[in-house]
């Protein structure tokens, strides 16, 4: 894997920000685009754009064969049994909201209970609080052990038989905590429990296998994985999307209409009400193509090795907060981190000023915030373009930091 080749794949990168190099360490928020997927996208639209499934014409025939293409390479690349498990959403939240308002409304009733972790992004957590609240469902969570890990033994003390659905985020946003989710949907199962997985932050970095995982639903987003923004992806088992009803009609979704009842097309198409994001689409299976050349197992790797060394430079860092794991093999590309006396909000803006992008915030996980006792928190996520030089470079930035504010105050 030769970083600088892949980095010459994404133009962005060969910039200034404020006078100094471009270091970009957000791809946990958005990842960057290589030319392929740019490429991929301005092509449609240059030579065929049209919509699909509908007209009989060349453009629109191409454009359906893109968007179906796309489809097959996220069957293959997430490993589902079949095209019609795959449906395409605007991203993982949509995915998420639409298990809860089509499967959980429709099979949960009063005293059923849903299980979540304290980890949770709010896409994750909100669709649940609105079921419970109309179907009478209780919501529980998840307690997490001192270093934001997930137990197997609280696992098993929380899932009882009056569980009907466990969902957990693969890899955390905020603390990089890879959970185990097989062993997770073994115990939901044995239960009789189905299990959701959030892989917003696991399908662009780890090798997944939905088979595998031997999970009921899995949501992914496409721009955190070197796809455009607005496309994602759904995954469900056939047996459960086969019995759940659309919950957006119109468009190629139809089958047949009448002045009072209607019907619906087959799978995958029935979830797919309107005009789809055909571009997206395209772009997806342009990003998977690229991701899948470089191998998943080379990203992964590289990015265990990002963490590591970052987890290494940054603990030296006087006055610093690391949340998560101390053990690199527990996490995934990202640090979570505080300094003393300074708000993060503040340390993301001297870094802007050096030309380094991180995140600050709730990381829209306020629930994991009350947890870590911290009303926000400064985020460094890593992807496979990044390199220990610009983990130095952050290193250095963060020094400056402290210095700048111990003069200040």
């Amino acid at each position: 894997m030769n970083i600088q080749d892949i980095r010459n794949q994404f133009p962005i990168l060969n910039q200034e920000v404020n006078g100094n190099p471009l270091v970009y360490l957000d791809s946990a928020a958005t990842s960057q685009k290589p030319v392929q997927v740019i490429e991929a996208v301005d092509r449609y639209y240059r030579e065929y754009n049209s919509n699909v499934h509908r007209g009989v014409h060349t453009l629109g025939t191409k454009a359906t064969d893109g968007y179906e293409g796309a489809r097959e390479k996220v069957r293959k690349f997430i490993n589902a049994k079949s095209t019609e498990e795959v449906i395409f959403t605007r991203g993982t939240t949509t995915a998420l909201n639409t298990v809860a308002a089509s499967y959980a409304r429709a099979n949960l009733s009063e005293g059923d209970e849903i299980v979540i972790s304290y980890m949770e992004h709010h896409s994750n957590i909100i669709p649940w609080q609105q079921v419970a609240k109309q179907t009478g469902a209780v919501l529980k969570y998840l307690p997490l052990q001192e270093d934001g890990t997930i137990s197997l033994d609280d696992v098993k003390a929380t899932v009882t038989g009056n569980t009907k659905i466990v969902s957990i985020m693969h890899v955390s946003n905020v603390l990089g905590v890879v959970n185990p989710i097989k062993d997770i949907a073994k115990i939901a199962h044995e239960n009789g429990a189905i299990m959701v997985v959030d892989g917003a932050q696991s399908t662009p970095h780890l090798k997944v296998d939905v088979q595998d995982l031997d999970c009921d639903f899995f949501a992914f987003s496409g721009h955190k994985m070197c796809a455009p923004t607005g496309i994602g992806v759904l995954y469900g088992k056939k047996e459960h999307l086969e019995n759940m009803e659309p919950i957006e009609f119109g468009g190629e979704m139809i089958d047949f209409v009448g002045l009072h009842e209607s019907t619906w097309k087959e799978l995958p198409w029935k979830f797919e009400g309107g005009t789809p994001i055909i571009a997206g689409a395209i772009g997806l299976g342009a990003a998977i193509d690229f991701l899948q050349e470089v191998g998943l197992e080379n990203i992964e790797a590289h990015e265990h090795k990002l963490a590591a060394y970052a987890l290494e430079r940054m603990s030296q860092v006087e006055g610093i907060t690391i949340y998560g794991p101390k053990e690199a093999t527990k996490r995934a590309g990202l640090v979570t981190f505080n300094l003393d006396d300074v708000h993060p909000h503040d340390v993301a803006t001297v870094l802007d000023a050096e030309g380094i992008a991180i995140r600050a915030g709730h990381h829209c996980a306020q629930p994991l915030m009350k947890w870590l006792k911290a009303s926000a928190t400064a985020r460094a996520s890593f992807y496979l373009y990044n390199t220990e030089e610009e983990i130095d470079k952050l290193v250095q930035g963060l020094v400056k930091t402290k210095e700048y504010f111990s003069d200040v105050f």
